[in-house]
């Protein structure tokens, strides 16, 4: 298991199981996974999702965006998914509720 600390300081996990899971998904994210831990340290907004979860963008290279999906509570939170995506503008209907200054 691998942790990293959100922007509200809350510690979010990442279980091997959850990373499995992810991989089999979105392959593209092999060699990826500190990049989607620092997404959630670091990222360059925040969308919030539609069923009280959080989406962490990470601008990447060739117009893509780098999206960790994760839900934030009182103690510590969890990372539900992780993808790459070039559809900015449905990512920017959602409601932004951080952005990078």
């Amino acid at each position: 298991m691998k942790e990293t600390k959100s922007i509200n300081n809350v510690v979010i996990r990442l279980t091997d199981e959850r990373w499995q899971h992810i991989l089999e998904a979105h392959i593209e994210l092999e060699n990826q996974i500190d990049e989607v831990l620092k997404a959630i340290s670091y990222p360059d907004f925040i969308c919030k999702g539609t069923n009280e979860e959080f989406l962490a963008a990470v601008y990447k290279y060739e117009n893509k965006v780098l999206v960790v999906v994760y839900k934030e509570e009182i103690e510590d939170g969890f990372i539900i998914t992780a993808y790459f995506t070039n559809k900015m503008e449905k990512l920017l209907k959602k409601e932004i509720i951080w952005r990078k200054q």
